[in-house]
């Protein structure tokens, strides 16, 4: 008799295996999706101490959707930056994204109307859960079902922010203007572990201490980005001078 078992589905497992691999990147991806949709309350209440009106910050999240972007924004506009300055800047930290974009063409293959989607769904965490994943039918998976989830639980946290901030006269008064700042510290901190890191840091730093007192809110942000830009262009790595 022939074999009639049927073929295994694209992404090289069988149905019982594919069940379980779409049950694990559906778990990771609802936990990463809560996760990082919590850091939504804070972009909120900080829109709302910027200044911001609540629908305001809503837009920004349902349009923006890029959190390191959102916050860089709302912290220029609220140490009193003009609009250009904090564009300037939410779109120097959301460059990165066209280049996980370049990296995720191949695994999605999108076409038409759902490649605009996707390009909008290319953040940090759909970018790692996609090209981590060893098959492409899961990588596919993985990047829809995180994005939705992260894009889902960011904008009810941001609105939840927002109100909740709102019940007070003067938001600032909490002291979130620190938040955002203390929250790009923590993530740079962990990479300053060798000279290499440090030295550019600490340069980037000072000139932006230096200008801060002479020139618009946001620019030192961006020739700090710039000088640090310059170093890692000009610096040999190691390894290379042999």
């Amino acid at each position: 008799m022939d074999d009639i078992t049927p073929p295994a589905p694209p992404g090289g497992c069988g149905p019982t295996e594919w069940a379980t691999r779409r049950r694990a990147v559906l778990r990771d991806a609802l936990a990463v999706g809560t996760a990082t949709g919590a850091y939504g309350l804070s972009f909120g209440a900080l829109a709302s101490a910027a200044g911001l009106s609540v629908w305001q910050a809503m837009v920004l999240s349902a349009l923006m959707f890029t959190g390191a972007s959102q916050f860089a924004l709302i912290g220029v506009l609220g140490a009193g930056g003009g609009p250009a300055a904090a564009v300037a800047t939410a779109a120097l930290l959301g460059s990165r994204n066209a280049l996980y974009g370049l990296r995720l063409t191949a695994i999605l293959q999108a076409r038409g109307p759902i490649r605009l989607l996707a390009a909008h769904l290319v953040i940090d965490e759909s970018a790692a859960m996609a090209v981590v994943r060893t098959d492409q039918r899961s990588a596919r998976l993985a990047f829809w079902a995180t994005g939705a989830s992260v894009f889902s639980l960011w904008n009810l946290a941001t609105l939840a922010g927002a109100l909740g901030a709102r019940s007070f006269d003067d938001p600032r008064v909490l002291g979130l203007d620190a938040a955002a700042p203390a929250a790009f510290i923590a993530l740079l901190a962990p990479r300053l572990r060798d000279r290499d890191t440090r030295i550019p840091a600490a340069a980037a730093a000072a000139l932006a201490l230096a200008l801060t007192p002479a020139v618009p809110a946001g620019v030192p942000i961006l020739a700090a980005a710039a000088l640090t830009v310059l170093v890692g262009l000009l610096r040999p790595r190691r390894g290379t001078r042999s």
